[in-house]
C-alpha cells in the first residue's frame, strides 16, 4: 500500500459518485437557481473530493486531518442544500433520499479516516518519545 494514493481511497471514490449525483440532480432544480442554489451545491461537493486529495498530497499528518475536516464542513454544507431544495420541491423525494444517505455515509467515512489518522499520529508521538 505503499505507493497508494487518494484515488484509492474509498471515501474519495464515494465523494466523485456523489459529485456526479449532484450535476445530476441540480439539473432539476429550476433556471432561476442556475447562479444561485444549483451552483452552490455543485462548489460544495466538488470541495469535498477536492480537499480530500489536496490533504492527502500534503506534507504531514495535521494538515490532512486539516483538510479532511474541511471536506467535513462541505459534506454538511451540501447536506442543508439537499435539505433546502427538498423544502422547496426542486428535487425529487427519492433523489433527496439517496443524495441524503450519501451524505451521511461520506461524513462517517470521513470521521473514521480522521480517528484513523489520530491514532497513527498519537502512535508516532508516543514512539518518538521513546526513542
Amino acid at each position: 500500500m505503499a505507493n497508494s494514493t487518494y484515488k484509492d481511497l474509498k471515501v474519495w471514490s464515494k465523494s466523485i459518485d456523489l459529485a456526479v449525483a449532484i450535476y445530476k440532480a441540480a439539473k432539476q432544480l429550476p433556471k432561476e437557481e442556475l447562479y444561485g442554489l444549483s451552483d452552490q451545491m455543485r462548489k460544495a461537493v466538488v470541495s469535498i473530493p477536492s480537499n480530500i486529495a489536496e490533504g492527502n498530497q500534503r506534507d504531514t499528518t495535521r494538515e490532512y486531518i486539516h483538510f479532511l475536516h474541511i471536506a467535513k464542513g462541505s459534506v454538511a454544507e451540501l447536506d442543508t442544500q439537499i435539505l433546502l431544495c427538498d423544502r422547496l420541491g426542486y428535487i425529487k423525494k427519492e433523489d433527496v433520499d439517496d443524495l441524503n444517505n450519501q451524505c451521511s455515509e461520506i461524513g462517517r467515512m470521513l470521521n473514521g479516516l480522521i480517528n484513523k489518522l489520530l491514532e497513527k499520529e498519537n502512535e508516532r508521538r508516543i514512539q518518538t518519545r521513546k526513542a
